[in-house]
């Protein structure tokens, strides 16, 4: 039997567990948290490892983005804004190390404190910490900024509200969050909610606020002005309350930041070349290496950077709409996987010089074993075989080809799995037992040429199979309406994955998201195996345990055959004007925008 004791709340008395009592009784305001063990930085930590405290302040910096943007709030469903906004505009309670796989820093709030089965996380706001306008972050704003974002912002926000039981004032400065289900990253995932000024927003449906409304945040960066889809520039606000916490010494080092927007990548490509963007990340690696000889490279104006990383390769490649038939059957999908000659292609458009991906969590230790599933997996799998892949458990590894052209083993086994869905060719034309051609549409976003040239390969493969694939390409405002409608048979897909995935996994696979609109469960997924591995590895009381059910996730979802995986970026590419610096020390996870331009800097002269 649990002892117990009595306590009143709001006029209620309730039975609380001493139990439970004595794991509040445990909880400390700390400057910091981690998902497993202790943060790496001690509670006096000076700046973060891989900033540069010393690092001048001053000048501009211009990057580029593809497509257009007709919204300037990052934090609602409606529109479209510049994705870097979310990042350079927005503030939140807590602050990420970017050097560590999850662990966060005061930022907003001064301390957290939450007990060691984490039901609940208290955090205390700094009593200097102010919005650009200059009135002061209170408990309010951030009640407000959690709720109506929970209930009413962008769908990445919605799944998290609703694992809160409540969310109370425990003080003038101070307020607490309880939480409804065993979940030990759901303290740090509050952490990292923005917070936005709750007076802006008084009279204002936040859902439907117009486009141009910008949100006023505590953040260093301000939107100074825009150009409608042309561009948006923000200003470094020369009071910004929080230039001297330890985790912003050495950050937010310009003054100015200008995104502009181009019809397509290489357009973008030509106006660095051209000297009009600061820098450029290319993502093709055998681009990489043959067209950057222009003038300004050869001067010494451009540099090249590579940037190493330890964080997963996630998943990069073509993704199939299981809500519609025949990608519903596995057999189908497995059959598309043999048909793409990765091989061949990866030749034709990188020169071979990217690494494939194997899995969803290639290039780390979430990552699948190539052989069979170990005993940990085996467990966490056996109580779903019945609706997992044949070969969940078995060694697993994606069709390989010789490298030529014809890839005529893939192609074979390709029919053959077509013949066992049903599918036969008639006339030169794959058909179904009643008559029905095979045939699906591919969706590309105008502007992506890499894209488009493997397709076209890849098109003419399944064109032999006699496969009718037609492609539509796309505006950026097109693609993303279609995309959050789930308009679509094939698209092309990618999703960045962490050291410390968590809950964010429920918007990518989850059986709720699949039908979610906005959502990015793209290939509408629906399977209790993986909502259940979800679930586990968010609740997981240490890392031992949180490495084997990420494996056990990476291996249903690759077995699953959802996508036709492409290749990963081992490492960042940066060319960049020769005056543009960072720190020595790069952190784990490499480049990414809380890195460029957040630890970058202008040296002058």
């Amino acid at each position: 039997m649990i002892p117990v004791c009595f306590r009143r709340f709001g006029g209620r008395i309730l039975a609380v567990s001493l139990f439970s009592l004595a794991l509040s009784a445990r909880a400390e305001p700390s400057h910091g948290i981690a998902m497993y063990g202790s943060p790496a930085l001690a509670a006096d930590f000076a700046a973060l490892p891989y900033a540069n405290p010393e690092a001048p302040k001053g000048g501009r910096i211009v990057t580029g983005n593809t497509g257009g943007f007709d919204s300037l709030n990052p934090f609602q469903r409606k529109g479209t804004a510049p994705w870097q906004l979310r990042f350079l505009i927005g503030e939140s309670l807590m602050g990420r190390n970017w050097d560590e796989p999850f662990s966060l820093y005061g930022l907003l709030a001064e301390s957290i404190e939450t007990p060691p089965d984490r039901t609940w996380v208290e955090f205390t706001l700094r009593p200097e910490a102010r919005f650009s306008d200059g009135s002061p972050v209170t408990v309010e704003d951030v009640i407000w900024s959690y709720e109506t974002l929970g209930t009413s912002g962008h769908p990445r926000y919605l799944g998290f509200w609703q694992k809160v039981a409540r969310i109370e004032a425990t003080g003038p400065r101070s307020l607490r969050l309880t939480f409804n289900v065993p979940d030990r990253e759901l303290a740090l995932i509050a952490g990292l909610r923005p917070i936005l000024k709750k007076a802006q927003w008084q009279g204002v449906n936040f859902a439907e606020a117009p486009p141009g409304m910008v949100p006023i945040t505590s953040a260093p960066y301000v939107v100074d002005s825009f150009e409608a889809g042309r561009q948006v520039t923000l200003r470094r606000d020369p009071g910004y309350w929080g230039k001297d916490l330890p985790l912003r010494r050495g950050i937010a080092n310009f003054d100015q930041i200008r995104i502009d927007f181009y019809g397509d990548g290489d357009v973008m490509f030509e106006a660095f070349k051209a000297g009009a963007l600061s820098y450029f990340r290319e993502f093709n690696a055998e681009d990489w290496a043959r067209r950057y000889d222009f003038p300004a490279v050869a001067e010494g104006r451009v540099v090249k950077s590579e940037i190493p990383h330890r964080k997963p390769s996630g998943i990069t490649g073509f993704v199939m709409n299981m809500r519609r038939p025949p990608f519903d059957d596995i057999r189908v999908r497995e059959a598309l996987i043999h048909a793409f000659n990765y091989e061949y292609i990866a030749d034709t458009l990188t020169g071979g010089r990217q690494p494939r991906i194997r899995s969803y969590f290639s290039g780390s230790e979430l990552a699948m074993d190539a052989g069979a599933a170990s005993p940990a997996v085996r467990a966490l799998l056996a109580p779903h075989l019945e609706t997992l892949p044949e070969d969940v458990l078995a060694p697993y590894a994606l069709p390989a080809s010789n490298g030529s052209i014809r890839n005529r083993a893939n192609m074979r086994r390709a029919m053959q799995l077509l013949s066992e869905a049903g599918y036969s060719v008639v006339d030169g034309a794959l058909t179904d037992a009643d008559g029905r051609r095979f045939g699906f549409d591919i969706l590309l976003r105008q502007g992506d040429k890499q894209d488009q040239a493997a397709i076209d390969i890849y098109r003419k493969a399944l064109e032999k199979l006699g496969i009718a694939v037609s492609v539509t390409i796309v505006d950026n405002a097109q693609y993303t309406q279609r995309l959050t409608t789930f308009d679509f048979d094939v698209t092309d897909y990618r999703r960045a994955l962490s050291l410390s995935p968590g809950n964010e996994l429920a918007l990518y696979w989850s059986s709720a998201s699949a039908d979610q609109p906005g959502s990015r469960n793209l290939m509408g997924v629906r399977s209790a195996a993986i909502d259940a591995l979800i679930a586990q590895l968010t609740a997981a009381q240490s890392a031992e345990e949180f490495r084997s059910t990420a494996q056990a996730l990476d291996r249903v979802l690759t077995t699953s055959r959802l996508v036709i995986p492409i290749w990963s970026y081992a490492v960042g590419r940066i060319a960049h004007e020769a005056d543009l610096r960072h720190p020595e020390r790069l952190p784990i996870y490499g480049d990414g925008p809380e890195w460029l331009p957040g630890v970058w800097w202008r040296q002058p002269g």
